[in-house]
Order: C-alpha cells, then structure tokens, then sequence
C-alpha cells in the first residue's frame, strides 16, 4: 500500500503488498515483494475495494483534509506557507503519537476531552464556510466517536446534540 502520483519513484521498502490471484502468481508476487524490500499479505479478492478504500481514507482523503484545514487558515490571513508551517508539525506530531501510543494514546481534542460545547462552536463556526466543509467535520467526528471513545454509541449521541447546536 503505497502512493504513486506519477512524480518520482516512491519508496518500496517496508511497504505492505496485497497480493491475489492464482497459487503461481501469488509465488512470483511474493518473491517480487521481498526482493523490493517489501511484505506480501495474501488478501481476498472480494476484500480488495475494502483494502483499497482503508488506503484511500488515510491517504486521498487526509489529504483533502490538510487541504481543507490550509484552506480554512487562509481565510484568516495565512499565507500558504504559513498554514502548512501551521499544519504540518501538528499532523506529524499526530502520527508520531499514534505509532509511539497508539490511537487512544494519541487521540486529543474536543471529542476525547469530552468537551462537546466546543465541538458545538466548531460547526456553528463552520456554517460560513462551502457545506462539504461542514459534512466533513460532522462526518469525521462521528467517526472519531465510533473508533476512538470508550463508549461509542453515548459519544456519538452527545456528538450529535453537539452538532445540531443542542
């Protein structure tokens, strides 16, 4: 699982490969696979849109989201530069964080505070900006209450009353 955009040559090493197919393809894929310095994982072939769409959610989409997130500072007067100055240490922290503690471990903001008063200014903030901006957020801090809180279904419900400004 790796990004390719068409600039440069991408590193393979340490670099997961899904492979599937007939018993020789998935020797031949194997043995590619570790020669780049990679791991073979067998994976279904009915699993592949799911395997997929796990890679596109922490890549495609986060990155929508740095552009978002640039994009909202902007609107304050930041320059490019310095949203992404701005942005980047934080989401490297984060990924740092999770490989260090792992999610929970890692996990801070409002949500994991509990503090669900700011995650109601958060989207009343949000209204002035394009919706998909507003769904995002929805979207994502569901999400985050579903994977992340120790009792999902009551974070979700607080979440909830938190977006709708109740």
């Amino acid at each position: 699982m790796q990004t390719f955009t068409g600039r440069g040559t991408p590193k393979l090493q340490n670099i997961v490969f899904a492979i599937e197919g007939a018993p020789a393809a998935v020797r031949a894929a194997r043995q590619i696979a570790s020669e780049l310095g990679g791991t073979p994982v067998i994976i279904d072939r009915k699993e592949k849109a799911v395997y997929h769409a796990a890679g596109t959610l922490v890549a495609g989409h986060a990155l929508a989201l740095m552009e978002a997130s640039t994009r909202i500072l902007m609107r304050l007067g930041f320059t490019r530069d310095r949203a992404l100055r701005t942005l980047l240490p934080l989401t490297r922290q984060m990924l740092e964080n999770f490989e260090a503690v792992g999610s929970r471990g890692a996990w801070t903001g409002p949500i994991a505070r509990k503090d669900y008063a700011v995650v109601a200014a958060h989207a009343k903030a949000l209204r002035r900006l394009p919706v998909e901006f507003r769904d995002a957020y929805a979207a994502l801090a569901l999400l985050s209450g579903r994977v992340l809180a120790d009792d999902p279904s009551k974070a979700i419900a607080r979440i909830r009353r938190a977006l709708a400004g109740r």
